[in-house]
């Protein structure tokens, strides 16, 4: 008795050119994106424009630029040349952190109040820290009446002045400083300080404290 011979299908496996994106929603994806879409608006280029330069589809410019494929290195290449970038440009702020930098506008800064001052004397905070502790505060100070008395203050870290408009006589300890546009003057915070007198008004400086890492 013979046996019947049973058909094996063989399944090859599925080979994809290397040059056919593969779908794609990393990261990386939309980085090289937004890097793209950016250069190419900055300089005023259509889809059109750069997918011809580069020897692409629309379609598949479209893509990338939406982070929608993965596309190769080749095509990568191409297609910063044609926005007159190399490779290494395309990806220089790849783990660049995002950051978050503090933006005050002139004359936006948080009006503050200090122990003993007084009318024609103000204090414009141009930062603050958010957590639990301070670190850094700087101020934009303004003085515009001569006769105005001024207390000592003390306070931890170092404090850093730069004078930008008109002339005081600062006080640290038992020494005093002329102190001009252009100048500068750094001290511990610990020692009593403050104006002594104002010589010519109106007066703007910066004060900077660096609290530095406190125990």
């Amino acid at each position: 008795m013979t046996r019947a011979k049973r058909k094996v299908d063989v399944v090859q496996p599925v080979t994809v050119p290397p040059e056919v994106p593969q779908a794609g929603d990393s990261g990386l994806d939309r980085y090289i994106g937004l890097v793209l879409r950016e250069r190419r608006q900055a300089q005023s280029l259509t889809i059109a424009d750069v997918a011809g330069l580069a020897g692409v589809s629309r379609g598949m410019l479209s893509k990338i630029e939406n982070g929608q494929v993965s596309p190769s290195l080749d095509t990568l290449r191409r297609l910063a040349a044609a926005l007159g970038m190399t490779l290494a440009q395309l990806f220089k702020n790849l783990d660049v952190p995002e950051g978050g930098a503090q933006h005050v506008k002139a004359g936006e800064g948080l009006e503050v109040v200090r122990r003993g001052t007084r009318r024609g004397h103000t204090y414009h905070l141009l930062a603050y820290d958010q957590g639990p502790r301070k670190q850094v505060e700087p101020f934009l100070i303004t003085m515009d009446d001569a006769s105005e008395v001024f207390p000592t203050f003390t306070h931890p870290g170092v404090e850093f002045i730069y004078m930008l408009e008109g002339r005081i006589e600062y006080r640290h300890g038992r020494n005093t400083y002329l102190l001009e546009p252009g100048d500068s003057l750094t001290f511990k915070g610990s020692i009593p300080h403050g104006p002594e007198r104002l010589i010519k008004v109106p007066i703007r400086f910066l004060a900077v404290i660096n609290y530095g890492e406190e125990d």
